[in-house]
């Protein structure tokens, strides 16, 4: 199953506030919290998810994805409340929803020109997975509760498009609670927990406790 146009341009809006609210409320002690995110405070995670999004918005996707274009984001915003970095984000969320209003169904299946393997609306859905699984990284350093939002599917559905362009599987995501989600064309079923499968994909767990092996994570080297 691909999510269609009105669930991921209004998923990431909804994304986009619903982030904005979490960083706002954070003092100046959470900020600098280590996160799970290597060498990173919960302030750097929150500047990094921001600024993906407000790149792209800019069209400066040159260098997208490397370690230099990442730390950019973060050095840019060093030193900013979680005020700060919310005003930044609504901000831009703003401008994001203008901007995708515009989309006809030719411009959101185009290729994105730079910086993206993929479509427009690949690219989009994938900041909404950016800003859903750094919105949970944050709560992670910081012992709040895990959130199964609408995201979670979302971000499911990205990393099985991640899977394929690595030709992992063929394999069918039949996650708990979400619909089903085919790598390369479908085969062996994934079942278990959606939230463990994510944290697995990324790196950010064992992929061996729930029965997987490490060619799951797409940032594996």
């Amino acid at each position: 199953m691909a999510l269609s146009k009105q669930e991921i341009t209004s998923g990431l809006v909804n994304e986009a506030t619903a982030f904005a609210d979490l960083v706002e409320s954070l003092t100046d002690e959470q900020l600098q919290t280590p996160s799970r995110c290597e060498g990173w405070t919960v302030g750097d995670v929150a500047a990094h998810a921001i600024g993906g999004l407000s790149d792209a918005l800019s069209g400066n996707l040159d260098g997208a994805g490397t370690p230099e274009y990442t730390q950019r984001q973060v050095d840019e915003r060093k030193g900013r409340s979680g005020a700060e970095l919310a005003e930044e984000l609504r901000t831009v969320g703003k401008a994001a929803t203008e901007v995708l209003g515009a989309f006809d169904d030719d411009s959101w299946n185009a290729r994105v020109p730079v910086g993206y393997d993929g479509t427009i609306g690949e690219g989009v859905e994938a900041l909404w997975y950016d800003l859903y699984l750094h919105g949970e990284d944050i709560r992670a350093a910081l012992g709040r509760p895990a959130t199964r939002t609408e995201g979670l599917k979302a971000s499911v559905s990205h990393l099985a498009f991640e899977l394929q362009k690595r030709n992992w599987g063929p394999a069918t995501l039949a996650l708990t609670g979400l619909p089903e989600f085919q790598v390369g064309g479908g085969g062996r079923r994934i079942e278990g927990d959606a939230y463990e499968f994510v944290l697995a994909a990324t790196g950010r767990i064992d992929p061996t406790t729930i029965g997987l092996d490490e060619t799951v994570n797409v940032y594996r080297d």
